[in-house]
């Protein structure tokens, strides 16, 4: 609907064309601060080198294969396999090895020895921390290139079947959250006669259930749309756990338990607020439902900007409640949308008031989704070059310019809700009839049983609905603005699709890093990272190991904190609880405590932990590996 503050009288001829002027204005404002003083940023991981390199040829068999990426990954036992010319395994098969330092991501493989001359083949797949799979394969040869047998699948990594159910699903969720959130606003800010209305109730209803199926259907196919791409495996018990042990699993188990939440704010939106006839009672309920409501639509909008691409990258903690901000924008306006199509094509009894109340909201939503949009690409692009040559840019190109056309059909709409008159239900003559044809049954009513009574009071009350309908839907502004609002809503379907797309597409950014064998995550930072290993007992079985600690870029401002949990045996290890505390004593600062998230077995994570001033910082660390081993040590670091 209109992005527009309310229609105020009829606009001369030159107005659209200013309007088309202004729009092309900030089009270009959009893309002009979307490309200017870009800084680096991440997203999907990608393979950024490998030694041996791909295609090289070597004189002697390595001892290990070793991969490098753009950013942090989680990784399991199949997730590096080296095959010899015949497709056999030339890696001893062991989960690959994290030998990440700095600011630099790599893992590698030990390969047996002895290995005879000829061409392997090194096939990868991972999880990318914004938890989207990734994959690839390359060869290097021993000796001399030689012939192979191995015939690697071309599906990549969350494709296949399941990777197009679970892309169904994905968009089916961002669907199902747009007419959740969007309906139940449209009722409370701009129509709230509309609890009473059935089709309003059906669409808020029909996205909850959208939401809540798609999310389940996500998070049973989490497991083979990561791994096996077989739908068998949506149901290995064991396969779900460690899902549910990842970000990405936590974020769709904590939007379940929103929804329940949800139902219930549905529950009192369409029964005790529908049937509520006290004016101030209404306005307290109204309160309490929109700012319960508001949490809970934040809360699950939250559990994409965690999981996805706003939880990754610089300035995550500002990214994050950046995407949470466009979701509800987006929820807002799309939502209200289709709700305001719903009524002007299922009720007959939404006014001009509610409309025009819509508008002012609609033009809110769209200078929310500016600024953040604005945000999000930047981080995401940072150059023409991104813009026009990468996947990412070219879907972000039809996104604007879908946006466009919206806000230009928006503009008819506008003009059409300005207008838009309260009739009366019939004319004079009309209202007499129809007074008496319905004062008719009444007259004869007392001589009819109360069964048939109440059945003719139930044809009176849709007689009056239906000429009601019918007299509104002949008025030309209201059938002028169902067209227009019914094209904006075709045209946000597919800007709602482009969108889905977007959130599952490798950024510019990182792929154009991939393709040029160099990534800013591997390059030094100016400070310089801070690395740590620090040895611990918590004194109970298995209670040895060491920690090994990377803060990138080690300066003041927001870093990426990567903590490593090796055993005794130098393997991964993983314990219940890991808590992390700085303290800068020299000026009285902290302890500022860091909760990491689990990214992998022995592998935890937190991005944006802010370092306020230069100094020698204490980094004390907890960790626990039973109820009651725990053990807490500390040392210092140069930061800044």
């Amino acid at each position: 609907m209109s992005a527009t503050a309310p229609y105020a009288g009829p606009s001369p001829i030159r107005r659209p064309v200013a309007a088309a002027a202004l729009l092309a204005a900030l089009v270009s404002l959009v893309f002009g601060l979307l490309l200017a003083g870009a800084g680096p940023a991440s997203a999907h991981a990608a393979l950024t080198g490998s030694d041996p390199q791909d295609g090289a040829v070597v004189d002697t068999a390595p001892k290990e294969v070793t991969l490098s990426f753009s950013e942090a990954i989680a990784v399991g036992d199949d997730s590096i396999r080296v095959l010899d010319p015949s497709g056999k395994r030339a890696d001893t098969e062991a989960e690959p090895r994290d030998l990440s330092e700095g600011g630099t991501v790599r893992y590698g493989v030990a390969l047996h020895s002895g290995l005879p001359d000829g061409t392997y083949t090194v096939a990868w797949q991972a999880i990318s921390a914004d938890s989207h799979p990734i994959s690839g394969a390359f060869t290097f040869s021993i000796g001399a290139p030689s012939e192979t047998t191995v015939a690697l699948s071309s599906q990549e990594a969350g494709g296949g079947p399941v990777g197009v159910v679970y892309d169904i699903a994905r968009y089916a969720a961002y669907g199902g959250f747009v007419l959740l959130v969007g309906g139940s606003a449209f009722v409370l800010i701009c129509w709230r006669g509309g609890a009473s209305a059935l089709p309003m109730q059906r669409l808020v209803v029909r996205g909850w259930l959208t939401l809540t199926a798609a999310t389940l259907v996500m998070l049973l196919l989490r497991n083979p749309y990561t791994g096996s791409g077989k739908f068998a495996d949506a149901f290995d018990l064991a396969g779900l756990q460690s899902v549910l042990d990842t970000k990405p699993g936590a974020a769709l188990v904590s939007r379940l338990l929103l929804l329940g939440a949800a139902a219930l704010f549905i529950a009192v939106l369409f029964g005790t607020y529908a049937r509520r006839e006290d004016e101030q009672e209404r306005k307290d309920l109204t309160f309490g439902l929109a700012v319960g409501g508001g949490v809970v639509a934040a809360g699950i909008a939250a559990t994409w900007a965690m999981s996805e691409h706003a939880s990754t990258g610089i300035q995550a903690s500002i990214a994050m409640p950046v995407d949470v901000a466009h979701l509800l924008a987006v929820a807002a306006w799309l939502g209200g949308l289709a709700s305001l199509l719903v009524a002007l094509y299922r009720t007959p009894d939404i006014g001009s008031a509610a409309v025009r109340r819509f508008s002012a909201v609609a033009f809110s939503s769209v200078v929310v989704l500016a600024a953040t949009g604005i945000y999000q690409s930047w981080r995401q692009v940072g150059s023409w070059s991104a813009l026009t040559g990468t996947r990412y840019g070219q879907l972000l190109i039809i996104k604007v310019a879908l946006i466009a056309v919206l806000l230009a059909v928006a503009w008819f709409s506008r003009r059409w809700t300005g207008r838009l008159t309260d009739t009366a239900v019939a004319p004079s003559g009309g209202k007499k009839k129809a007074a008496e044809e319905n004062t008719a049954p009444d007259e004869a009513s007392d001589d009819v049983a109360p069964e048939r009574a109440a059945q003719l009071a139930r044809q009176r009350a849709v007689l009056t609905a239906t000429k009601k309908k019918r007299i509104r839907d002949a008025d030309p502004e209201r059938s002028g603005l169902r067209r227009s609002v019914l094209a904006e809503a075709a045209v946000a379907v597919v800007l709602l699709a482009v969108t889905t797309m977007l959130t599952s597409t490798e950024p510019g950014r990182t792929e154009e890093e991939a393709a040029g064998g160099a990534t800013a995550a591997s390059a030094p930072a100016a400070g310089g990272p801070v690395n740590l290993s620090m040895p611990f007992d918590t004194g109970g079985q298995n209670g040895k190991g060491t920690v090994r600690i990377d803060l990138d870029p080690g300066r003041t401002g927001s870093n990426d904190l990567h903590v490593w949990i090796d055993g005794s045996d130098g393997e991964p290890m993983d314990v219940p609880e890991l808590k992390l505390a700085l303290t800068l004593e020299s000026k009285d600062i902290g302890p500022l405590p860091v909760v990491p998230n689990r990214l992998a077995e022995g592998h935890w994570t937190a991005s944006g932990v802010q370092i306020p001033m230069a100094g020698d910082w204490k980094i004390d660390v907890t960790v626990r590996t039973s109820d009651i081993d725990q053990v807490t040590i500390d040392k210092n670091a140069k930061i800044g």
